[in-house]
């Protein structure tokens, strides 16, 4: 079961920023749910992963909520 985080509302960097602090009280190849509504949100994440080595395993939009799910890298 992934550890959630609730991001909505939030502007860049701040989802960016809270789940890199997130994703260091997990352990190696953990999973990270999270939620944000930035828009900006989308290309942050896929560079945030690419370059801490995460993995994005999943990225969706419904409604204007936009959601990730991030394994931690090893």
């Amino acid at each position: 079961m992934p550890t959630e985080l609730d991001a909505k509302g939030m502007n860049c960097p701040m989802p960016i920023l809270k789940a890199k602090k997130a994703l260091m009280q997990l352990e190696a190849n953990d999973t990270l749910r999270i939620e944000a509504t930035d828009p900006g949100s989308v290309a942050d994440f896929d560079a945030f992963c690419r370059n801490g080595g995460h993995t994005l395993e999943e990225s969706s939009e419904d409604g204007g909520v936009y959601t990730y799910l991030i394994r931690k890298a090893s």
